[in-house]
C-alpha cells in the first residue's frame, strides 16, 4: 500500500491529468485567499495595538502582549486562519482531482464553491487539530519557561549566549528530552488525524466522524505515513534551492556575456527575471500540489478506492476566463521583474558602523578596537556605555565582568578607580595585555573628526534618565552632537533621550516590528537584525521617512545583499572588509555591477 515509487507515481500520474484544472483552482484560490488573509490579519494586528494603546516594539513588549488576554486571542486566531487556510487550500485541490466531468476551469471553480459551501465543517475541523496541539503543547511550554526562568534567567541573554555557562547546559540537558517527547506526542496525533481532511471532503462526514474515520484508517500504519510526509516535505523543500542555484549558475554567466549595452542588458535580465518569477510560481504551486496529492493518494489506498484520472479537455473549450488567467500571471510576472529592476541602483552608499570597534581584531569596546575601526574605515563607532557605582559613564557591554575577565562583579556596584583597574585585554591576546574599561569621555576625545559615534545605553532599572543627561552633556560639551547617534533596545528609552533632547539623532533596536507599530516610537532610525531584514520592511520603514541600520552583518556575501537592498547603515565586526566590498564595487562597470545586484536579489 505504502511503496513509495508507485506511491510517487500515482502523484504524479494525478498532477498530470489534473494539471490545468489544479493550476487554474491555485490562481483563483491565492488570489482569493491574498484579497482577504492579508488585510485581515493586518487590519486585526492594528486594531488590536490600538486597543492595547501602547507601544509594542522591543521584545519584552511584544511578549507582554501576546500573554495579555486580547494578544492571546489574536495569536490563537492568527495560528488557526493560517491552517484553515491551508486546509482549504488543500480540501478544494482533493476536489478538482476527484471531479469527474466538465472543463478545467469549470472544475476549479466548481471545487471553490463547495468549499464555501463546506467552510463551516472545514474550519469546524482546523480548529479541533489545532487546538488539540495547543492545549497539549501548552503545559510543556509553561514548564519550560519555568525551568528557563529558574535556571538561567537571571544571566543576561548576551552573555548565555556567548559564554554559555553551565546553567546554560544543565537547561538544554532537561529541555531536549521534554521537547523530544513533545514533538513525539504532537507527530503521533497529527498522523492519526491525517487522513481526516479527504474524510471529510470526499466522503461528506462530519469533522468528528472525519476524526474518528481518520483514527481508524491509520492505524498500524502512521510510522510509515510520517516516513513518506516528512521525505516529500524535504524533496518539496530542497527542489526551489536547486532551482535557484541552477538557474543563477546558468544565467549569471549567459547574462555576463552579453555586451554592456543597456539596449540588450536591460531586456535580457527583465525576461530573466521574468522566467525566474514564473518558474518560482510554478515551483510553489507543484509543491503545494504534491503534498495534496500524497494525503489524498493515501487515503485512496487506504479506503481501496481507485483514483480519478480524467482525460484533459481539448485546447478549444479553454474559453476566455481560461486565457484571461494565464495572461494576467504572465503580466504579474513581467511587471514584478520590471519592478524589480527598477529598484536596482548603480550608486552605492551605506555607512560603516564597527560593532564595539573591529571587535575582531581587537578587544571589544576598547580604545584599541577603537583606533582599529578608524584604521579600517568605519564612519562610527558603536559602543555600550553604562553606570558604575559611583556615577560615571564607562564603555562596557555587559554589567558583569565575568565573560571578559573572569572576575565576577557587576560594574555598576564598582567605583571608576576599581573598574580602571581591570584588564579586559587580556583574553583577547598578549598585544593587548594591560587594555582597560575606558570612560566614554576618553572615547569622545579620541573621536573628534576622525569618526562618528553609536551609543548604545545600557542602564540598569533606575538608572535612564541620569545615565541618558550624563552622555547627551558630555558630547554636548565636546560638540560631538552633530557627530553621534544615541541608541537603544527599548522604546522606552529613547523617549527618555527625545525627551531631554528631541533634536538628538536616536536608533530603536529591534527583533520584530509588528504592522502598525512604528507610530509609537519617536527614533530617527530603525535597526534591525539583518536575518529579519527584507525589501517589503525596508520599503515600509523609509516610507515613514526613517533610516535603516542592520546588525551585526559580517560574511561579505551579506553585506553586498544588504548593500542592494538599500539599508542606510550596516553594523559589523568587520569594517575593513565592508570597506573592501564598497571600493571594489565602485571599481565594477555598470554592467557587472547590475549583475552583481541580481545575483543578491535572487538571494534574497
Amino acid at each position: 500500500m505504502l511503496a513509495p515509487r508507485s506511491l510517487i507515481q500515482d502523484i504524479t500520474r494525478q498532477i498530470r491529468a489534473h494539471f490545468r484544472s489544479l493550476i487554474a483552482f491555485h490562481l483563483f484560490f491565492t488570489l482569493l485567499a491574498t484579497a482577504v488573509w492579508v488585510p485581515l490579519s493586518a487590519g486585526t494586528l492594528s486594531g488590536l495595538l490600538r486597543r492595547i494603546g501602547k507601544p509594542v516594539l522591543s521584545n519584552g513588549q511584544i511578549l507582554d502582549v501576546a500573554l495579555s488576554f486580547w494578544g492571546l486571542v489574536w495569536l490563537l486566531a492568527a495560528i488557526g486562519l493560517s491552517f484553515l487556510v491551508i486546509f482549504l487550500q488543500q480540501a478544494g485541490m482533493m476536489l478538482v482531482v476527484s471531479s469527474q466531468a466538465g472543463s478545467r476551469y469549470r472544475v476549479a471553480m466548481s471545487a471553490l464553491w463547495h468549499l464555501v459551501r463546506r467552510f463551516p465543517a472545514l474550519a469546524m475541523l482546523t480548529f479541533l487539530q489545532v487546538g488539540t496541539h495547543l492545549l497539549l503543547a501548552a503545559p510543556f511550554a509553561i514548564g519550560l519557561a519555568h525551568l528557563y526562568d529558574f535556571l538561567v534567567g537571571g544571566i543576561e541573554p548576551y552573555v548565555l549566549l556567548r559564554v554559555k555557562p553551565p546553567e546554560l547546559w544543565e537547561f538544554v540537558a532537561i529541555a531536549v528530552p521534554i521537547l523530544a517527547v513533545l514533538v513525539w506526542l504532537s507527530a503521533g496525533l497529527y498522523f492519526r488525524w491525517f487522513l481526516a481532511l479527504p474524510a471529510m471532503m470526499l466522503d461528506g462526514l462530519r469533522p468528528i466522524a472525519a476524526l474518528k474515520r481518520s483514527h481508524e484508517l491509520t492505524q498500524g500504519r502512521r510510522l510509515r505515513m510520517a516516513l513518506l510526509a516528512v521525505g516529500t516535505a524535504i524533496a518539496v523543500a530542497a527542489i526551489p534551492i536547486g532551482f535557484t542555484l541552477i538557474f543563477n549558475s546558468l544565467g549569471g554567466p549567459l547574462l555576463g556575456h552579453l555586451p554592456e549595452r543597456s539596449s540588450v542588458l536591460i531586456p535580457a535580465m527583465l525576461l530573466y527575471l521574468a522566467l525566474y518569477i514564473l518558474a518560482t510560481i510554478a515551483l510553489t504551486f507543484l509543491g503545494i500540489a504534491a503534498n495534496s496529492m500524497l494525503v489524498i493518494t493515501l487515503y485512496h489506498r487506504a479506503t481501496d478506492r481507485a483514483p480519478v484520472f480524467r482525460p484533459r479537455p481539448s485546447p478549444h473549450h479553454s474559453g476566455i476566463i481560461a486565457w484571461s488567467a494565464e495572461i494576467l500571471v504572465l503580466v504579474f510576472a513581467l511587471g514584478q521583474a520590471g519592478w524589480v529592476l527598477h529598484g536596482f541602483e548603480i550608486n552605492d552608499q551605506v555607512e560603516i558602523t564597527a560593532h564595539r570597534g573591529s571587535s575582531l581584531k581587537a578587544p571589544e569596546n576598547t580604545l584599541a578596537s577603537m583606533n582599529q575601526a578608524i584604521a579600517d574605515g568605519a564612519d562610527y563607532l558603536e559602543l555600550d556605555v553604562r553606570l558604575s557605582g559611583d556615577g560615571q559613564v564607562v564603555v562596557s557591554h555587559d554589567n558583569n565582568l565575568r565573560r571578559l575577565t573572569g572576575v565576577d562583579r557587576n560594574i555598576n556596584q564598582m567605583t571608576l578607580d576599581e573598574i580602571e583597574q581591570v584588564d579586559v585585554g587580556a583574553y583577547f591576546g598578549d598585544a593587548f595585555v594591560g587594555e582597560r574599561i575606558p570612560t566614554f569621555q576618553q572615547i569622545i576625545d579620541n573621536a573628534k573628526g576622525r569618526i562618528g559615534l553609536y551609543v548604545e545605553l545600557k542602564p540598569e532599572p533606575g538608572d535612564t534618565e541620569r545615565l541618558a543627561a550624563k552622555v547627551i552633556d558630555q558630547l554636548k560639551a565636546s560638540d560631538m552632537l552633530d557627530h553621534a547617534v544615541i541608541a537603544s533596545l527599548s522604546p522606552g528609552v529613547i523617549g527618555v533621550v527625545k525627551d531631554i533632547d528631541s533634536k538628538m539623532r536616536t536608533t530603536l533596536f529591534l527583533q520584530f516590528i509588528l504592522p502598525g507599530a512604528l507610530n509609537t516610537t519617536d527614533a530617527d532610525i530603525i535597526g534591525l537584525r539583518h536575518t529579519q531584514a527584507n525589501p517589503s520592511l525596508l520599503r515600509t520603514i523609509h516610507g515613514t521617512g526613517r533610516g535603516v541600520a542592520v546588525w551585526t552583518v559580517n560574511d561579505p556575501g551579506d553585506m553586498s545583499r544588504y548593500i542592494d537592498m538599500g539599508v542606510d547603515n550596516i553594523i559589523t565586526d568587520r569594517p575593513d572588509a565592508l570597506t573592501a566590498i564598497l571600493e571594489e564595487r565602485r571599481q565594477m562597470s555598470d554592467g557587472e555591477l547590475l549583475l552583481v545586484k541580481l545575483r543578491n536579489w535572487l538571494r534574497s
